[in-house]
């Protein structure tokens, strides 16, 4: 997503150093016995997301083990997925090593 207002395209996801980055926990889906989701229309909504909208789905493993899963949009999965990794790096407390 980006935001227009300034006539700047700036992506949604993208952190600036001094910047604050903003996570909440939009919804609690349960997968059915065919392993398929449901976005809530709201939360489809907020994020512009439309029916055949791309959106890549971003896992992390720890120990050999799926932990967190993520969506991101194809358009934007290069350029989120490098912001998310490095704000993920230098709020690790293995990262003061």
């Amino acid at each position: 997503m980006s935001n227009s207002k300034s006539g700047k395209n700036v992506k949604c996801c993208a952190s600036k150093r001094g910047s604050r980055v903003s996570n909440q926990i939009e919804a609690i889906i349960t997968v059915d016995e065919r392993g398929q989701m449901v976005l809530p229309k709201e939360t489809r909504a907020r994020a512009g997301i439309r029916a055949g909208d791309k959106l890549a789905l971003v896992s992390w493993s720890k120990e050999g083990r799926v932990c967190c899963l993520s969506l991101v949009r194809a358009e934007e999965m290069a350029d989120t997925i490098g912001e998310m990794l490095n704000s993920f790096m230098v709020a690790s407390p293995e990262s003061d090593k």
